[in-house]
């Protein structure tokens, strides 16, 4: 039977490394001390980077790509229900 050659990490494990890299060590530095892969590495830290809004309100990556995710569909519904207006109200013939 084949076995995985990983090691599963636990969240707070990435999210920890994820803060040290936004604290200032490099992606090789985190690598070679935590034996971590870079890939692995780079995945963790597009998963779980934080912005800070204005409001002082903090977002994951995650959540910011949702949120374009569901803009992206308000926007297409708006522009369906601009089109769908513009079929059906009547024009007056004096314009």
């Amino acid at each position: 039977m084949a076995t995985n050659n990983y090691t599963k990490y636990d969240e707070e494990f990435k999210k920890s490394l994820v803060s040290l890299h936004q604290n200032g060590k490099t992606q090789t530095q985190l690598c070679k001390e935590y034996g971590v892969s870079q890939s692995a590495l780079a995945k963790w830290i597009k998963q779980y980077s934080t912005v800070e809004m204005d409001n002082g309100e903090v977002l994951t990556a995650k959540q910011i790509k949702e949120l374009q995710k569901r803009n992206a569909q308000l926007e297409e519904e708006n522009l369906i229900l601009k089109k769908a207006i513009a079929i059906f109200t009547p024009h007056s013939n004096n314009d």
